[in-house]
């Protein structure tokens, strides 16, 4: 089994519960949902050819990294065939925190089912997104997600208007996601300003949701790869 890598590096993770902590990142090509406001568009459009490499290749790239923690990104990473075989073996590690993001599209139950028995739910965490009115991709979020996520797992809403504001309120309380799992609302800074986000949060209580900016933007280019 051999898994297409468009990156594989160290950095901070910019975002979610483990930001300014050093990471190792392996981003996968493919992702079956085409954001509008995608800022990763290389690692699904064609323009970067990937790296082809076994789970063993990935893993000693990880251990060589010295990081402790270690981000599997994409495009989407669980769509990727064998993805549970390198999960699995990352596990095996024993020392490894592992972050699982996932676009939100794509139902973590099985997954969730399959290694909760194996290892304690802090070194397994799915971080996952669910795509808002502006993404163009609210029709395909899983909402079995919002019952299999655990109080170790994260959920993003990354909002670029005040309707995906608007929705992201109303779910986090329909399923009740404060005090079950993080809760993060991540605006997209062009399209919408992060104080906006901040009012409503005071105007509604919103005491267990975090307002998160991308650390990785301030620090770097933008469009910066490889941070």
């Amino acid at each position: 089994m051999k898994y297409k890598v468009i990156e594989k590096f160290v950095s901070i993770d910019g975002e979610g519960p483990n930001a300014g902590a050093l990471a190792a990142f392996i981003r996968f090509l493919g992702c079956d949902l085409q954001c509008t406001w995608c800022d990763t568009k290389y690692s699904w459009d064609g323009s970067v050819t990937p790296e082809l490499m076994t789970a063993e290749e990935i893993y000693e790239f990880i251990k060589a990294s010295g990081a402790h923690h270690v981000t599997l990104t994409g495009g989407e990473p669980l769509i990727q065939k064998g993805i549970s075989e390198l999960i699995g073996l990352l596990i095996e590690d024993g020392m490894l925190t592992i972050r699982v993001e996932t676009h939100g599209g794509v139902d973590i139950t099985p997954f969730k089912a399959e290694f909760d028995m194996l290892v304690a739910p802090y070194d397994l965490q799915f971080i996952v997104d669910f795509k808002l009115p502006t993404s163009g991709m609210c029709e395909a979020m899983c909402l079995d997600n919002f019952n299999a996520i655990g109080f170790h797992d994260t959920y993003k809403f990354v909002i670029a208007s005040i309707e995906d504001l608007e929705m992201a309120i109303k779910l986090v309380r329909e399923y009740k996601l404060a005090g079950r799992c993080h809760v993060y609302f991540s605006p997209v800074v062009d399209l919408i300003e992060p104080k906006v986000i901040v009012e409503r949060m005071v105007n509604e209580k919103l005491n267990d949701v975090k307002l998160q900016l991308q650390l990785h933007k301030y620090i770097w280019p933008r469009d910066m790869r490889g941070v």
